[in-house]
Formats: C-alpha cells, sequence, structure tokens
C-alpha cells in the first residue's frame, strides 16, 4: 500500500532532543507523502481537510530503530547464554550460520523472523546476514515485502572461523559481495551495507577490497568493535601496529569520516578510541542485554554521551534474546545504573528520556546519515523526519488512576509486548 497524507489523533509522545520529551495529549500527528509534517496540540487549519484515523487513548510514539541484530540467529534466541562470546560463537553461533546455505530452510527461519518483527515495535533494522550470496538476498526480499526498513548485509569471513562459513579467499568473498550487490538494487525499502565481521575474521587484502567497493558506491558499513576482552587481546595479536581496535579499522578506511559506519557493542573503548568515534562520526550501536547474557561488560554509555559519539540501541539477537527494542531500553537503564554502583559512582545512569531518545532519534539518525536518496531520519516527530510510528493500547497495564503521559510510556517501555501494538507506520505506510 503507497502512503498517502492522513492525520493520526491520539496522545503523542516524542524526543525534541536528547534529554526532552515532548508529549501532547489528545494531540494530532501529520503525515504528508510518507513524512512527518509535525506533531500538533490544535490541528492547524491548512491540514483541516485531510483524513483522520482515530487512536484517542492510545499512546503513538516514534518507531523504534534496532542498530545491530543478527537475522540468522533468530532460530536460537535464548540458547547458549551460559556461554562468553567467543565459545559462544564456535558452540552456538557459527554451526547454526552454516546451515543457511540450505535456502529451503534460510526461508523458514527468516520467514519467521520477518513476520514476528512486523508484530513489534521496532520499524527500522541494521541486520547481519551471512556470507551466503542466496540466503541474504531471500531475506532482503522478505524484508522488502514487509514493508519494514533496514540495511542488510552479507557477511564477509575469510579467515579464523569454520571451513564451514569460511569463504575461500579474499578474492572469492569480494566476488561474492559484488555479485550479492549487482542483484540487490531494485529495492525500496531494504538496502545494502557492507559487512565485515569483525577484524579478526577478515584479512587485510579482503578490507582493501571492501574498501575499494565502499568507495565506488558509496555504501555504509557494519561492523563490531570493542565487544570483549579477549577479543580485544586479539586483535591486538593480529594487529600490533594499530594504536587500538577502531585504529585497525580507520588504517583499513572503513572507520568513519566519508564512510557512514556502526561499530556494534563499545563495551571497552579507551579514551583514544572514544575520541576518534566521535571525530569520525562512527555510529556505537550499545547491546546491554548481549553484553550482559555473554559477559561481556557494562559500556560506558555516559562518556559515549558526553564526548558526542552518535549512538542507537540494538537487540544484538541472538547474543540478545530479544528483538524488542523496548527490553533494549529498559537493560541499558539497568545496566547504566550498575555501571555507577560498581565502576564510578559520579557517572550518572541513563534517564527514561535518555534511553527513549537512544531506541529512537538516536539510532534513527543513522538512516538519515547513510540513507542517500533513500532514506531519512527516523525516531521523532519533528518536521521532516519519515512517518515512522507505533501505536500503543495501554489499557490492559493501566494502574488505578491515569498517569501523566511520561509515566503511561515508562510503563510501556517496562510492560508492554506486542499484544499492546494497535498500528505501526513506517514511511507513512501502514504495516501492521
Amino acid at each position: 500500500m503507497e502512503h498517502s497524507d492522513f492525520i493520526l489523533t491520539g496522545d503523542i509522545c516524542f524526543c525534541e532532543t536528547q534529554r526532552a520529551l515532548k508529549t501532547l495529549e489528545g494531540g494530532f500527528l501529520v503525515c504528508l507523502n510518507g513524512k512527518s509534517a509535525g506533531a500538533f496540540p490544535r490541528l492547524p487549519d491548512e491540514y483541516a481537510s485531510l483524513p483522520r484515523i482515530d487512536y484517542r487513548g492510545k499512546l503513538i510514539i516514534p518507531g523504534l530503530t534496532d542498530l545491530h541484530t543478527h537475522a540468522p540467529q533468530y532460530g536460537f534466541r535464548a540458547l547458549g547464554m551460559d556461554l562468553e562470546l567467543l565459545e559462544w560463537l564456535e558452540n552456538r553461533t557459527f554451526p547454526e550460520e552454516a546451515r543457511y546455505r540450505n535456502l529451503e530452510y534460510a526461508r523458514r527461519a527468516y520467514t519467521l523472523l520477518v513476520e514476528d518483527l512486523k508484530k513489534g515495535p521496532n520499524t527500522r533494522f541494521c541486520f547481519f546476514a551471512t556470507v551466503h550470496t542466496p540466503a541474504t538476498l531471500l531475506l532482503m526480499d522478505l524484508l522488502e515485502e514487509s514493508g519494514l526498513v533496514s540495511f542488510t548485509g552479507k557477511v564477509n569471513m575469510d579467515r579464523n572461523c569454520p571451513e564451514s562459513l569460511r569463504e575461500n579467499d579474499a578474492a572469492a568473498s569480494l566476488a561474492a559481495t559484488g555479485e550479492w550487490l549487482e542483484r540487490c538494487g531494485a529495492y525500496r525499502n531494504t538496502r545494502p551495507i557492507l559487512t565485515p565481521r569483525f577484524i579478526p575474521s577478515c584479512t587485510d587484502e579482503l578490507f582493501r577490497g571492501l574498501a575499494e567497493i565502499q568507495k565506488e558506491q558509496k555504501l555504509p558499513l557494519q561492523s563490531h568493535l570493542s565487544e570483549n576482552k579477549k577479543e580485544i587481546a586479539w586483535v591486538r595479536e593480529l594487529c600490533p601496529e594499530s594504536k587500538n581496535y577502531g585504529d585497525a579499522y580507520a588504517r583499513r578506511d572503513l572507520f568513519g569520516g566519508d564512510v557512514p559506519t556502526i561499530m556494534a557493542h563499545c563495551v571497552w573503548p579507551g579514551d583514544d578510541e572514544i575520541e576518534a568515534l566521535a571525530q569520525r562520526g562512527v555510529f556505537a550501536a550499545h547491546c546491554p542485554q548481549s553484553n550482559m547474557n555473554l559477559s561481556s561488560g557494562i559500556a560506558p554509555v555516559r562518556r559515549l554521551l558526553e564526548a558526542g559519539v552518535p549512538l542507537g540501541l540494538g537487540s544484538d539477537v541472538a547474543g540478545g534474546a530479544h528483538a524488542s527494542i523496548f527490553r533494549a531500553m529498559t537493560d541499558a537503564i539497568q545496566v547504566s545504573k550498575l555501571r555507577r554502583a560498581l565502576v564510578n559512582e559520579h557517572e550518572k545512569a541513563l534517564t527514561l528520556e535518555e534511553a527513549f531518545y537512544l531506541a529512537t532519534a538516536g539510532g534513527g539518525a543513522f538512516f538519515g546519515q547513510a540513507g542517500g536518496n533513500f532514506f531519512g531520519p527516523a525516531g521523532s516527530f519533528e518536521p521532516g523526519f519519515d512517518f515512522d510510528a507505533v501505536v500503543v493500547n495501554d489499557a490492559g497495564i493501566a494502574g488505578p488512576e491515569q498517569p501523566p503521559l511520561r509515566d503511561r510510556l515508562e510503563r510501556i517501555v517496562y510492560l508492554s509486548d506486542e499484544r499492546h501494538i494497535t498500528a505501526k507506520y513506517v514511511r507513512g505506510n501502514r504495516v501492521a
């Protein structure tokens, strides 16, 4: 269904800034040609003739962005949670991802994933797929049909992984990437993103080739950074010439600047690495549940925010067992309180408003930076943002009195699930 011009009426919440929540009880949210024209306490006369969709009594919030998740890992979410990262990759992740060479298996698994995601509060995603071109294209086909918006990447790996997933060499990996890119140009909602898994899994030759592709086609990039202490030590052995993990990417011309970049986790960045993330405009995807489940640590989110690092939230399925970014919000707040208690008592914990900003406009900003002519920024109802909206019926989780909208939002974040989602709009189109 193509979008049209219309108005949603209801109780509206969105972030105007990182710390300021805008609430409008009984407000009017205007969609024009798939973009937000603004949220208003009274409807301006110029929009009076537009059709109205009545959601009075329900909360209308921007769609949530999952800035980092692994599509093929959906099938084993909540398994192997007693393992740490590198052991978990070896025993759970790599054997499962190898199954995606079977296209019928990939179809069953990815269909379940996409149908589930349509029901939840997330409207935008940055997906890692696998090394398999046919399965990655299948995932992109399903996502395109769903109406959800995503960057989706065929993974590159030519070393330090099981033979069942290892591409023969850099040339083979680059050739497969070229074939994939040639075949995924006709999508509207789904765009490619270069996806070297991480420094240990890719040779220098492969990184050089990906940097050339990036420059030629102006593609964004996603990978992992400073997630786990053993992983960091491994990168130090592989790249002794680099000052830190981020510098290893920078020396390979794939670390922000002219390359729209997401680095997942950033649990153990040093001061130099944080400064480089901020200066180069690299987005950090904070994945608190995964970092707990895989014993990676607690990311210094307050330090990242204060340093000016662009920041959003990720589910990191299946390191994180829950796909909803509502859950990532609650975990982000909780682990920031633990960090204050255990690491630095002077470091402020995240507020609800800050976590909501990260889940919406924070992560959604990447789509504006990397979207080119395809995507605009998302996660706010400010004029000019892509019109992504989620309507939530919180009647079933209400208390004895009707609290302010801010408190209703907090209760929704902690207590709601897909049963409370009344409707979901992406770029002005209703998808659920």
